[in-house]
């Protein structure tokens, strides 16, 4: 009898609380396997909320045990597009994408498996692999078409945009245009084509001037590594993956990389005549010790897991540093990928050929915008004409840089009738 009154209590209180709900609200409360909180409405939204979706391990064994995944939904209304953004790794919040901007969409985050809060109780690498992460943004766009009744656009800039493109390639009903932003396809473990953008991207005094300050660098170790020191102390950095040494090698080889990466000018690096103390503080704003510190390892261990197995990455030839690395090898070319607890993992090729032969043959619908200027446009899905795919490589543009808003107008003109031609709607 005291439990049939205290039922009816919970009832009788629980209805006024749903009457008051949102019409959304009802409908997430409604969802099995979907937990929600209410988040602050950001600009351009009516309402947002954090959501915990219940995911499988393995998406084929159900047995295997659950997660939940992290997902953050900004809501437009329910006819209106969704972006649906394919996150690379740990979604801290909520961003507009201007995708959303353009659009006036809904928007769809979703944290990628094996990173932040998106963790199992125990790490077990075995599912953590493109098909399974694909399957993940599957379940979530088939529990929120229930909601969601326009187009649905996907997305991704970077490594999340690489996952929007194998996402594609598993599910390709899924959505009705992938737009990926400066998305490298690798094909190896190191992928050589990054040899060829470092021999021919803008001029040979540029990319001498770039060598030759990593040469200094290296030439001037002594002297180099107490100030390096010093440095990381002040950030209490730990260096126990990689040992001191080896963390510095590895900065002066990245420097290349994300210099250009990052669209550093050449006018920037010192010259010879400069102070030591000036040309550490130029390397340290483009390829940062901390990059190589237990700190960072922790944190992308997930991402070089995935690019140790299946979707490969890039090396750092040393060929023009002979006799000055003194804790990394010359031959096999140091690779910027480093396991978990430096586990051995077995690469595959196979999957990341087959997407990218399909970007070729099948790969219709898609939008790829590219940095010409990035290092990581040496790696881009390269235009086919045997899809209806349209390419934009913004040139000179850097990773932070290849987006909508930096298109000339031409490029802009293109980009919204594509869309619009797609989608079958008016962009104003």
């Amino acid at each position: 009898m005291k439990k049939s009154i205290s039922l009816l209590l919970m009832l009788v209180s629980f209805f006024p609380a749903f009457a008051q709900m949102s019409s959304l609200e009802k409908k997430l409360y409604e969802m099995p396997d979907v937990i929600f909180i209410k988040l602050n409405t950001p600009p351009g939204f009516i309402e947002a909320y954090e959501l915990a979706v219940r995911q499988p391990l393995d998406h084929k064994d159900f047995s295997k045990g659950f997660f939940y995944q992290r997902v953050f939904l900004s809501h437009k209304g329910f006819e209106k597009p969704v972006v649906f953004v394919t996150e690379g790794y740990e979604q801290e919040g909520i961003y507009r994408n201007e995708l959303t901007s353009l659009l006036n969409a809904n928007q769809i985050e979703v944290e990628h498996r094996y990173f932040g809060e998106s963790m199992p109780d125990s790490i077990d690498y075995t599912y953590l692999e493109a098909e399974q992460e694909a399957a993940d943004l599957h379940r979530i766009n088939e529990i929120m078409k229930q909601i969601y009744t326009g187009k649905w656009i996907s997305t991704g800039i970077s490594k999340g945009g690489q996952n929007s493109i194998y996402y594609r390639y598993f599910y390709p009903g899924d959505v009705d245009v992938t737009i990926p932003y400066v998305a490298p396809l690798n094909l190896a473990l190191g992928d050589e084509r990054i040899y060829s953008f470092f021999d021919t991207v803008n001029t040979s005094e540029c990319r001498n001037k770039i060598r030759d300050f990593q040469i200094r660098m290296l030439k001037e170790r002594k002297k180099v590594l107490p100030l390096l020191k010093w440095y990381s102390n002040g950030k209490d950095l730990d260096f126990t993956y990689l040992s001191f040494e080896e963390a510095f090698e590895y900065a002066v080889l990245e420097y290349a990389f994300s210099f250009w990466q990052w669209g550093h000018s050449c006018n920037e690096i010192p010259s010879a005549n400069s102070t030591l103390e000036e040309a550490l503080a130029h390397l340290l704003s483009v390829s940062d010790i901390d990059f190589f510190s237990d700190e960072t390892m922790e944190k992308f261990r997930s991402h070089y897991y995935q690019a140790a197995r299946e979707v490969g990455y890039y090396s750092y030839r040393t060929d023009e540093f002979k006799g000055l690395l003194k804790a990394l090898p010359m031959k096999p070319y140091p690779s910027a990928i480093f396991t978990p607890g430096k586990m051995e993992v077995e690469y595959n090729s196979t999957l990341s050929k087959k997407v990218f032969d399909w970007t070729q043959t099948s790969g219709n619908n898609f939008i790829y915008i590219y940095g010409a200027g990035d290092t990581w446009s040496a790696t881009s899905v390269p235009p086919s004409s045997e899809t209806n795919s349209v390419w934009f490589f913004l040139n000179a543009a850097h990773h932070g840089a290849a987006r909508i808003k930096n298109m000339n107008p031409a490029q802009k003109e293109l980009f919204v009738n594509t869309l619009e031609e797609w989608l079958s709607i008016e962009i104003n």
